[in-house]
């Protein structure tokens, strides 16, 4: 009896419907035949957007995090979320390089202003490098978050001058 090898490499002929490449990883690989358990037949493939998603939504969850992406890219995530029917972009800010069994993030983060912003880097790298690794099983390598801009209370408001002039 032969014993399954887990074959990792980079496929990157997943062609997506808009035309442009979308690279996968495999994670898992397996033997084909009858005699082989159902678990090991065919092999595990994980998109590079997969691991995007899972760490963005990850880095969202930590107290602290007000946004996430460069000043353009929360710009236009900001008029798509206005649209109807528009979905927020998940990935926005995220960064990611996959090898065939470990994968490194990069994330750009607005925190709120008044947050310990070591204390919220530290829970956004705990909670997205737990997240990856269970999700997808892959090792996550590092995570290097950037702070791009500190969101104050007063962003928020209302400007006073915005009253209509007559009733």
């Amino acid at each position: 009896m032969t014993t399954p090898t887990a074959t990792t490499a980079k496929d990157l002929s997943g062609r997506r419907t808009d035309g442009t490449t979308q690279a996968t990883t495999a994670v898992s690989g397996g033997v084909s035949g009858a005699g082989q358990p159902a678990a090991n037949r065919g092999r595990t493939s994980i998109a590079d957007v997969v691991v995007v998603k899972v760490a963005g939504i990850a880095a969202r969850e930590i107290p602290g995090v007000h946004d996430m992406g460069g000043g353009l890219s929360r710009t236009i995530g900001a008029v798509r979320d206005r649209v109807p029917g528009g979905r927020s972009n998940m990935g926005r800010g995220v960064k990611v390089e996959v090898g065939e069994r470990q994968t490194a993030v990069d994330l750009d983060l607005v925190v709120e202003y008044g947050v310990p912003i070591t204390d919220v880097a530290r829970d956004v790298r705990e909670n997205v490098i737990s997240a990856v690794e269970r999700i997808t099983g892959l090792e996550v390598v590092e995570v290097n978050v950037t702070i791009n801009d500190v969101h104050l209370p007063e962003d928020d408001e209302e400007p006073q001058g915005a009253d209509s002039r007559v009733e």
